[in-house]
């Protein structure tokens, strides 16, 4: 792992690492963390999931299990960049990231076990590593969020490459520093050619962009009007309903919905892997997570997709099988040193 790459994967954190060189990245199995350094009956989460929306999911599976889960939150880039960093060296038994670029980059450094196949299969493959080390567990939606008192139906762009037009200037609310929006880009990136993703983010950066730190502020300031529009991912609506008491149709806000397979609609998920496949703790963590209540709270108390067939799509929102979502592999979303490097030469990291 280059010092570059560390130093790009913790540029998307609110504070940026100072790295040093890692040391040796062998193979997951052998990892000297886990079961070996691990007490009995516990194990460590690395969470790149906010503690509100996850926490309560890791407390039924203590309950139900009775193993004790430490979890260290943080900026899932920022903790991807750490886990390169501590190497074989790592306390962490499991790293649960919200997207799918930062668990490759992991998986890249050979610091991930490889899971069973068994766990592996409840998942399409299209939303897992092609190597088995993760494994998604729910799905999210990109999406322009729209203040529905500001901006006529009429008025929103068909695909996304549309934003940089001259009518939209001043009213677009973009997160560059935020995983999510990266993981986007370089979506963007395989999809139509990193020349094609450059010139976008230049005339995107030179269409006055209204720029926010996550995803949070530019639902907030959509709704109260602050904003007229912003590319977010779609369950911000949803929980931004739940706090403030009323339901989501209620909000002068709603999610528009990229067609016709535009990378505008990208699904990336959130997923997770372990560092020790003989950890059966870190294991039964995955499985909770994909076993009924876990996808059951994913779709009911975060609004996101559930991976595992079988479960209805949060409400209000098409089933997973209708959407017209571009055909990316999510394994591809791994490089995100370049897309950084982009994103910062088109003058969007600030």
């Amino acid at each position: 792992m280059t010092r570059t790459t560390r130093a790009a994967l913790a540029l998307t954190a609110a504070a940026a690492l100072v790295l040093t060189a890692c040391g040796d990245n062998g193979g997951g199995d052998s990892n000297g963390n886990g079961a070996d350094s691990a007490e009995a009956g516990s194990l460590v989460l690395y969470s790149g999931r906010n503690e509100e929306l996850i926490q309560p999911l890791i407390d039924q599976f203590e309950e139900e299990s009775g193993i004790e889960v430490s979890v260290r939150y943080g900026d899932t880039a920022e903790l991807a960049a750490q886990l390169i960093e501590e190497g074989q060296a790592t306390p962490a038994d499991v790293f649960l990231a919200q997207d799918a670029g930062a668990l490759g980059a992991v998986a890249q450094e050979g610091l991930f076990a490889e899971l069973d196949q068994e766990l592996l299969v409840q998942v399409p493959e299209i939303y897992r590593d092609n190597g088995n080390s993760w494994v998604g567990l729910s799905g999210r939606l990109r999406t322009l969020i729209y203040n529905t008192d500001l901006v006529e139906e009429s008025e929103l762009p068909e695909t996304v490459a549309e934003l940089t037009g001259p009518e939209y200037a001043g009213r677009v609310g973009i997160a560059p520093t935020n995983a999510s929006f990266q993981a986007f880009v370089t979506g963007f990136r395989i999809s139509e050619g990193d020349q094609t993703a450059q010139q976008w983010l230049s005339d995107l950066a030179g269409n006055d962009p209204q720029y926010r730190d996550r995803n949070g502020p530019i639902v907030s300031d959509v709704i109260d009007g602050a904003l007229e529009m912003g590319l977010v991912n779609h369950y911000y609506l949803y929980a931004q309903a739940a706090e403030r008491g009323v339901e989501p149709e209620e909000l002068p806000a709603a999610n528009h919905l990229f067609g016709d397979g535009d990378i505008g609609a990208l699904m990336n998920v959130t997923g997770a892997g372990v560092f020790d496949a003989q950890n059966q703790g870190a294991v039964d963590l995955l499985e909770y997570l994909l076993s009924e209540e876990g996808q059951q709270y994913f779709v009911e108390e975060t609004a996101e997709y559930a991976m595992v067939e079988g479960f209805e799509a949060p409400a209000g929102l098409p089933p997973l099988q209708e959407l017209d979502v571009p055909d990316i592999d999510l394994n591809q979303l791994e490089d995100l040193e370049t897309t950084i490097q982009m994103i910062t030469e088109a003058g969007l990291a600030g």
